[in-house]
């Protein structure tokens, strides 16, 4: 992309659900790009028979990033402490760094989920927002449930 055009500017909502820790989980996305005269948004979820929370929301973050076509600007609204943390404060990069151990010489987690979003990470320009999660956000609600809904469909 030549240095005078400018990003597409996407909104990215996500979140994941687990019930039990581990145990059949979800997660769900929505990308929003707005145009002179439309807002276009998608939805997306999954899940897995066996996972983690922390997993579920890494999932949803990796396929809305996935998702996008060419390099954009980014804003990605989460209530994963874990995500936004491990990134905005470098813990993930001092992981991989380390041969992905962290700093109190224990393995880090879900090492094939990071090893998958870092590059995307690379490729968009990424701004996190941390909300609280079960707090009426409107986006983050309808992530909930898309997640909900497909952590049930791996539920006995």
């Amino acid at each position: 992309m030549d240095q005078n055009q400018t990003r597409p500017k996407v909104e990215i909502f996500s979140d994941g659900a687990c019930s039990g820790n581990p145990g059949p989980g979800g997660w769900g996305t929505i990308l929003r790009f707005r145009t002179k005269d439309a807002v276009h948004e998608k939805e997306l979820s999954g899940g897995e028979a066996h996972t983690t929370n922390n997993r579920m929301e890494l999932s949803a973050v990796i396929a809305g990033l996935r998702a996008l076509k060419m390099p954009c600007d980014v804003t990605l609204t989460t209530d994963s402490k874990y995500v936004v943390d491990s990134i905005q404060k470098g813990w993930v990069y001092s992981w991989k760094k380390k041969g992905w151990i962290k700093s109190d010489k224990k393995p880090a987690l879900n090492v094939d989920l990071w090893e998958e979003l870092l590059p995307l990470l690379a490729m968009h320009q990424v701004s996190f927002v941390w909300v609280k999660g079960h707090a009426g956000h409107p986006e983050n609600e309808r992530c909930d449930h898309l997640a909900v809904a497909q952590r049930t469909r791996f539920s006995d």
